[in-house]
């Protein structure tokens, strides 16, 4: 899991009229907060870079308005940047004609949103199918490749149901099936499980780690919830207003939080399973027991 299939390299997003004139500010240090009183600028992005790995799990944390799900968006160009680029497959989306960006979301990159996003008059099938129908592709054929993604969510058996019948945790595994119909190299997930009750979002958080395990693809997964991060995640970025905070493992996030920010996200749940024997050192020194061996 070491080749990069994501590059990005100084982003930034502004959102309002000129937003690219707040670049120069943003790299001299002004503080967002005086350019959205100022001139209008929102700084959803704020000189973000990062390196996202073939086949790894990265989720990227951060409260309401942290800039997580834009940055997510910027990824395959739902949002525009305003400055930066990002690398996928070492090729500058920004480089990309549309139609180029069209074939490449197509073929190499799918989408899985909090609000389901189902066609309300279409059955299972049919929603599952709908890109490949879009796409040209013959109906057996299309057919035949959304059952056998509805098996691999466990949903084969309600295939000529409409949405309405299904419960929420079996919706968001229809947008599932959905996504993964292409066999994507890159999944990007936008609050998928936010939505759920905490059964049916620990029961989808097990089905992506065992989907993962049988396709290692690279997931980009966006959350508020940082036990769910610590679950799915082989790496994690934590974001605040718009800036990257700290990039890491979760051991490396528990063990050496970058800041306050950063260490208030553990508050109160459950780290033990992460914190290394070293972290111990400095409470519990190793004592010296008789014969000279030492026991810590």
């Amino acid at each position: 899991m070491t080749e990069k299939l994501i590059r990005i390299e100084g982003l930034y997003k502004v959102f309002g009229s000129g937003g690219h004139k707040a670049i120069p500010y943003l790299q001299a240090g002004t503080d967002a907060a005086e350019l959205l009183s100022a001139h209008g600028w929102s700084v959803a992005l704020n000189n973000v870079s990062l390196h996202i790995r073939q086949g790894e799990i990265f989720v990227i944390v951060g409260l309401s308005g942290s800039g997580k799900s834009t940055l997510l968006r910027t990824l395959n160009r739902l949002i525009e940047p305003t400055a930066g680029e990002i690398f996928f497959e070492n090729s500058a989306l920004s480089a990309l004609s549309a139609a180029e960006l069209i074939d490449l979301r197509r073929r190499s990159m799918s989408m899985v949103f909090q609000s389901f996003a189902l066609l309300p008059r279409r059955n299972v099938l049919d929603n599952v199918a709908f890109g490949l129908e879009l796409s040209g592709v013959k109906a057996a054929a299309r057919y035949q490749a959304a059952l056998t993604a509805l098996e691999q969510v466990g949903l084969a058996q309600v295939a000529r149901h409409m949405p309405h019948q299904l419960s929420g945790g079996m919706q968001q595994r229809v947008g599932l099936a959905r996504a993964l119909l292409v066999n994507p190299p890159l999944l990007l997930m936008d609050e998928a499980f936010s939505a759920l009750d905490p059964i049916n979002r620990r029961e989808m958080q097990s089905l992506l780690l065992r989907l993962q395990a049988e396709q290692q693809r690279t997931i980009v997964f966006v959350t508020h919830d940082i036990e769910e991060a610590l679950r799915i995640g082989n790496r994690i970025a934590i974001m605040e207003h718009g800036r990257l905070v700290q990039t890491g493992t979760a051991e490396q996030l528990v063990n050496a939080p970058a800041n306050a920010y950063v260490q208030r996200f553990f508050s109160g749940i459950d780290t033990s399973r992460y914190v290394l024997a070293e972290s111990y050192a400095d409470i519990y020194p190793a004592t010296s027991a008789p014969g000279g061996s030492t026991h810590g």
